[in-house]
């Protein structure tokens, strides 16, 4: 894979642009959420959190040099919450699907259009050969969503926490979906 940069991409309703530090307020804003972190920290994150800790981890230059990374997505003027393929440190010729979208625009396919977007882009533009993600086994929303947009459930996992979740004992579920599998569709 060569050098690229992460680009606007664009669906029939989605704008989604690569995420930066300009964007720091609305990261803080969507953390801050309680609901929105549920599967994922069981708590709101703390502005300090936010800024130190997970803003350095979405803004990564060799993400960006490849092609991936955040994006923040848009609908018109209003602001969903963010997108993206992350790094995967063991195989360069994968990457992590994720998303992280404000109440407010839960139920209306968003976290799905924006999806498809970048599986086509990591497939199609940079590259990649698989895409993979994860989620609680008890988060039915983002199971479908993941299923709708072709990803396979490959198995469920149970990990020890140490500070674990409600039902954290149902698992995780990890899916993937092959650049072979999406040329198919």
């Amino acid at each position: 894979m060569g050098r690229l940069s992460r680009p606007v991409l664009t669906t029939e309703r989605l704008r989604l642009e690569p995420l930066t530090v300009a964007h720091t307020e609305l990261l803080v804003e969507l953390d801050s959420d309680p609901e929105v972190l549920r599967y994922i920290f069981g708590r709101s994150l703390s502005r300090r959190e936010v800024v130190t800790t997970w803003l350095p981890r979405r803004v990564r230059p060799e993400a960006d040099a490849r092609g991936i990374g955040y994006w923040v997505g848009y609908a018109g003027d209003e602001w969903l919450g963010w997108w993206c393929l992350s790094l995967d440190d063991e195989d360069p010729d994968a990457a992590e699907l994720g998303y992280r979208l404000r109440r407010t625009a839960w139920g209306h396919g968003y976290a799905s259009e924006g999806s498809r977007a970048l599986l086509a882009h990591g497939f199609e533009t940079v590259g990649l050969d698989r895409v993979w993600a994860t989620t609680m086994a008890v988060n039915t929303g983002s199971r479908r969503v993941l299923e709708a947009i072709g990803l396979s459930l490959d198995r469920v996992e149970v990990q020890t926490w140490a500070a674990p979740l409600p039902d954290w004992e149902r698992g995780e579920a990890h899916y993937s979906l092959t650049r072979a599998t999406w040329e198919q569709r």
